[in-house]
């Protein structure tokens, strides 16, 4: 569609060929310019105003920004960067603090209300401190990514390391689940959510479990390269949608 033929300019003299008359003044002017700049935009084909990218961090503490100001945690810094990249997206916040692997799997319909193109899924930290069992988490997880996948939304799945003072068994288990559910759900997989930042006290905070402002700083900026892929992929998918609209 050419703006010229469906919206066409006023030419110096009028607006859409319409020759105002001096006596109706600038207002009027300013109402016919205004009204047939709506009726251009109602005549775009549908995806041409392209709306932010829906992505939703679903999640527990590491993602809700426990003991930080809403600026410091994980919704707000990934944002932030995504816009220096120059992608226009509303990070919806799906954490929530002390959430196990269960319980994102019961309120999965609610955090996909807002209809999230992509999901970053960040489960099974607290699964691994309660000592619950592997298989259980992975039982959930599966749960989750299926209905993911059969939606066709994206995925980035963030694995999880387990305490060490559960056993080297437990650990064995519960490590490898995460390699594994990618690998069978064919999603994109970051291996640590963590990773560079656990063990750090300058990158966490007191409790030794949290990241603090740094630290999410330092898991935004690792997680990132994983992210874009997804992000082209789902703004590639829209724009040719729009094209064939």
């Amino acid at each position: 569609m050419r703006g010229s033929s469906s919206c066409p300019g006023s030419g110096g003299r009028g607006f859409g060929g319409i020759l105002l008359p001096k006596r109706y003044g600038p207002r009027l002017r300013a109402v016919n310019v205004a009204a047939v700049l709506s009726l251009c935009i109602a005549l775009l084909p549908a995806g041409a105003i392209a709306a932010p990218l829906r992505i939703l961090a679903l999640g527990d503490s590491l993602v809700a920004g426990y003991g930080l100001a809403q600026a410091e945690g994980f919704v707000a810094q990934l944002s932030a960067a995504l816009r220096s990249a120059g992608v226009d997206a509303q990070v919806i916040d799906g954490g929530v603090s002390g959430d196990t692997s269960a319980g994102g799997r019961a309120r999965l319909d609610w955090v996909l209300g807002d209809d999230p193109q992509i999901v970053i899924l960040e489960l099974g930290a607290n699964d691994g401190l309660r000592g619950i069992d592997p298989a259980a988490t992975e039982a959930n997880l599966d749960a989750i990514l299926a209905r993911l996948v059969r939606e066709h939304r994206a995925v980035l799945l963030a694995g999880m390391l387990a305490p060490r003072n559960l056993g080297p068994e437990f650990a064995q288990a519960f490590d490898a689940m995460f390699p594994l559910l990618a690998k069978r759900y064919d999603v994109a997989f970051y291996p640590f959510f963590l990773d560079g930042v656990a063990g750090d006290p300058a990158l966490n905070q007191a409790d030794g479990l949290h990241p603090n402002a740094a630290g999410v700083a330092v898991i935004v900026k690792r997680l990132l390269p994983h992210l874009m892929p997804l992000v082209d992929r789902v703004r590639g998918s829209a724009a040719a949608t729009a094209g064939q609209g």
